[in-house]
């Protein structure tokens, strides 16, 4: 099983969640920029669509605990969007640095277009958002640059029944389920997805184990881990031969895969 082109700059991939919403506003173009500037070329963020249908990257479906608005995102048109102060509520080490600097909520056209080279998992947060994404994928030509996804299977569902063209899908909980089961019962499975990002536990019950890992090897759909924000968790999942990690620490992982490359090459060859 050949993987969608969307899945194959890297290995393991380096996904930065929302940017990063812990050294920056999150799903801000600050956040974004920021973690290019670290080198990812993967950005993992949430749409939610405008009054006037347009679709923008802020995960809550109110705006109000990542701006200084309040009320349903839906309810704004993306001008009146434009008006919020997106850094005003982030805080890091009791600093606000980023109030009144005229951070604003992106457009998901505008974090396409100013990363040409970026891939964006897109997490598709609310209902009625699927047509204006083909939509958008048609007119920018993101058929290879999006790995769609939801934990809504009627969402995803929907979008798969509007396009026209192969584009990469995450899998949703439905799917999931299948996954694990054929891992628990050995029985034939075929996946109906591109890649299966999830967490090591839901609801107590663990998913990213040894057998997890190498099942989803066999099948060749890439298991990326979400969200793994300490050191030693991201070593012992590298380890395991998780596929990537979706991260809130891109300055972490960065220096981490970096120091494990470097050892790689370090490696003295084998006689023989």
């Amino acid at each position: 099983m050949s993987l969608p082109s969307a899945l194959g700059h890297e290995h393991p991939i380096a996904m930065a969640h929302r940017g990063s919403g812990l050294l920056w506003p999150e799903n801000t173009m600050v956040a974004f920029q920021g973690a290019v500037d670290l080198g990812y070329r993967y950005l993992e963020t949430d749409l939610q669509i405008t009054r006037d249908g347009v679709l923008v990257t802020i995960h809550d479906d109110t705006v109000d605990r990542t701006t200084d608005g309040t009320g349903f995102v839906s309810d704004y048109s993306v001008e009146e969007l434009r008006t919020l102060d997106a850094g005003y509520r982030f805080e890091r080490d009791g600093d606000y640095r980023h109030r009144g600097q005229g951070v604003q909520v992106p457009t998901l056209e505008e974090l396409a277009t100013t990363y040409p080279d970026g891939v964006f998992t897109l997490d598709l947060k609310s209902d009625g958002m699927e047509a204006a994404l083909v939509e958008l994928i048609r007119r920018l030509d993101l058929w290879d640059r999006v790995i769609v996804g939801s934990f809504s299977g009627s969402r995803l569902r929907r979008f798969r029944s509007l396009v026209d063209r192969p584009v990469a899908i995450s899998a949703g909980p439905a799917e999931i389920l299948r996954f694990l089961t054929a891992v628990r019962t050995n029985l034939p499975y075929r996946p109906r997805a591109d890649s299966f990002q999830v967490p090591v536990k839901d609801r107590g019950i663990t998913i990213v184990t040894p057998r997890t890992v190498r099942t989803a090897r066999r099948l060749g759909v890439p298991l990326i881990v979400w969200t793994i924000n300490r050191r030693a968790e991201m070593e012992e999942l590298l380890d395991l031969g998780v596929d990537g990690l979706i991260t809130d620490r891109p300055d972490l992982l960065r220096t981490l895969l970096a120091e494990r490359h470097g050892n790689e090459n370090r490696k003295e060859p084998r006689d023989g």
